[in-house]
């Protein structure tokens, strides 16, 4: 059965890892890319972002909300080198990537599934953790089906081996991209060879999916939402239209939130998705800009620190590092863990799941737990030469006192 799309989009996301001790030249390039730029944020424009996030969290992320107009002019007019430095020094920077004319593609061959790329964002952290964010938009009248297969096969854009999988081959049909080797290389230009994502046990190809759809009322107009489990599960779960599913109950639910009424809302660890119906208007007007708004900058948020605390793992691991990766995990407990993100009650609702899904919890007290126990060992083995050199220094003393004693008695 053929089900109506009112409204959709998709987000693909590209975690990347800089290297710290070149993030300015990183930021430096970036600076000098003619396709970037540097994005400032103003409260008028971007009030709903502004009033969502709490004061700590918000001068994390956003802290041009803090600029005046003056203070934004002397930035821009800054010398490049000096911007760059300027700027690796704040706790993150954003950047929009210029496209030029509107982007138009196609995924397969004939009666392909024609898309625009409406934008492209860099979003950089001091720390080195980066992300890559492309927004597309399926055109024309669209069904369900034409989403779960568009994005399942855009995530995989940027494998290697996507010429290899000739069953779902894309090709990409635009002025601007001859073909995908062609946006492949532009992404790969933008991120670098992002080596050490493999050591943090990165996925280095496939992109993570946060998507949106709204369904025609015709298809959800009842409480009943049993004709769309199926295919709500695959959305959630980025799967072409013919799979097969087989998941359990207690699965199904594990995934699910329901933020509002005729609007779900799945979440894995390979993405979010958010299904709503046309019945409510809110339900494709205001939530979706919030959806791409205020809480995709919660869930990047909240990759942020799932992909940090991998990195402060692994260089817990080499131990030359450990001090000041101590000192990294401090600053990153008190900056941000353990700050409070928002009072709104679905961003609020939102972000727990994604941060159990991501079992932030649980990464933070493994390495927290390592680093108290190597603390406590280095202490320990302090004491311990401490106490060696005091007995030392004690039998340095009563040999000095013997001798002393022996000399007097022979006088």
């Amino acid at each position: 059965m053929e089900r109506k799309i009112k409204y959709q989009y998709s987000y693909f996301i590209y975690p990347y890892i800089i290297d710290e001790s070149r993030y300015d030249k990183y930021i430096l390039k970036l600076l000098k890319d003619k396709h970037c730029k540097l994005k400032l944020w103003e409260k008028e424009k971007d009030l709903n972002v502004y009033t969502y996030f709490l004061p700590n969290v918000r001068d994390y992320l956003f802290w041009s909300f803090s600029y005046n107009a003056e203070k934004k002019r002397k930035l821009e007019e800054l010398e490049t080198n000096l911007k760059a430095k300027v700027l690796s020094k704040y706790p993150c920077v954003m950047f929009d990537y210029t496209l030029g004319s509107k982007v138009q593609a196609k995924v397969g061959k004939e009666n392909g599934i024609f898309f625009d790329m409406q934008k492209i964002d860099i979003v950089c952290f001091k720390t080195g953790v980066c992300f890559l964010i492309l927004k597309t938009i399926i055109e024309g009248e669209n069904d369900f089906a034409s989403v779960l297969n568009f994005n399942y096969k855009f995530r995989d854009i940027n494998s290697e081996f996507i010429s290899l999988k000739n069953y779902e081959n894309i090709h990409i049909q635009t002025n601007d991209f001859k073909d995908i080797k062609e946006l492949s290389s532009i992404i790969k230009n933008i991120t670098g060879p992002n080596k050490d994502a493999k050591e943090m046990n990165i996925e280095e190809e496939r992109f993570l999916t946060y998507s949106y759809a709204c369904i025609d009322q015709m298809n959800w107009n009842k409480e009943d939402f049993t004709n769309l489990q199926d295919e709500f599960i695959k959305f959630s779960n980025i799967l072409p239209s013919n799979y097969q599913v087989n998941y359990s109950e207690e699965r199904y639910k594990a995934q699910v939130l329901q933020p509002l009424k005729y609007a779900k809302i799945g979440i894995t660890k390979q993405g979010s998705a958010l299904l709503t119906s046309s019945i409510y208007s809110e339900n494709y007007t205001k939530l979706p800009f919030a959806y791409e708004q205020e809480y995709l900058y919660t869930y990047l948020l909240a990759l942020y620190k799932k992909i940090y605390l991998k990195k402060l793992d692994l260089e817990f691991k080499k131990k030359n590092e450990f001090k000041n990766s101590r000192k990294k995990l401090l600053d990153f407990t008190r900056n941000i863990w353990i700050q409070e993100v928002t009072e709104d009650e679905i961003g609020s609702m939102l972000y727990k799941k994604w941060k159990d899904t991501l079992d932030l919890e649980y990464l933070y007290l493994n390495i927290k737990n390592k680093y108290d126990m190597e603390y406590k060992e280095l202490n320990i083995e302090k004491s311990l030469k401490k106490g060696d050199i005091i007995i030392m220094v004690l039998l340095a003393i009563a040999i000095f006192n013997i001798i002393t004693f022996i000399i007097s008695y022979l006088k």
